[in-house]
């Protein structure tokens, strides 16, 4: 199987998978992330196959979407079998979706620069208006407040503290939106990591003088 129908599966298949997401990572941050991942990849010399098949199934064993990781990875590894993707190609996208997430600052320091590049995309997609809209739609699906100024601001904390410690949609601007930037791996990200992140500051200064009225 060549490997444009192995990517045009691939896409069927998450749709599919996504189609009633409704926490900010549905099908439609995957086509961004994919998009901006595949524009990274041309702009950085990087393999393009590996690139878009791993951005485009890189939400699939979050655990934050999925009732159990382990089943999750299996189910991913059968299915990159049975797409026809070689042993050697699906175990560097396992390798990439495996460590991308953010984990409250503790994920694994990537190799590669296909890893580094669906790190960039989907952390793009976490910044600026885009990212704005699904901060507030992932709060409102965990029941998180839109903010509560008796919570304090966590600054380091682990991974399960990110996951369910108590937190509000602005707290998460500060606890990882708005280090988002700096943690850009390619150049080409940075660039255009940094209109994103001048736009969520002006938000959150519009934000705090409605607030204090």
């Amino acid at each position: 199987m060549n490997k444009q129908t192995i990517v045009a599966d691939t896409i069927d298949m998450v749709k599919e998978k996504l189609n009633n997401e409704g926490s900010g990572h549905d099908w439609y941050h995957i086509e961004r992330v994919w998009k901006m991942a595949s524009k990274l990849a041309a702009k950085e010399q990087a393999n393009s196959y590996i690139v878009e098949l791993a951005a485009l199934m890189h939400d699939l064993i979050d655990d934050k979407l999925v009732s159990s990781k382990d089943e999750a990875v299996q189910e991913v590894e059968y299915w990159l079998e049975g797409a026809g993707v070689s042993s050697s190609d699906a175990e560097r996208i396992m390798d990439i979706i495996q460590t991308i997430s953010f984990k409250g600052g503790n994920g694994r320091k990537l190799t590669t620069l296909e890893a580094q590049i669906v790190q960039d995309a989907d952390r793009l997609d976490a910044i600026g208006a885009i990212g704005i809209a699904r901060c507030f739609t992932y709060a409102g699906s965990k029941g998180d407040v839109i903010f509560n100024p008796e919570l304090s601001v966590r600054e380091s904390m682990t991974e399960k503290e990110y996951r369910e410690g108590p937190s509000s949609a602005v707290h998460h601007f500060y606890e990882k939106l708005l280090k988002l930037k700096d943690l850009m791996n390619t150049e080409t990200a940075k660039q255009i990591a940094e209109e994103r992140h001048a736009f969520m500051e002006d938000f959150l200064i519009q934000f705090f003088n409605e607030w204090e009225g």
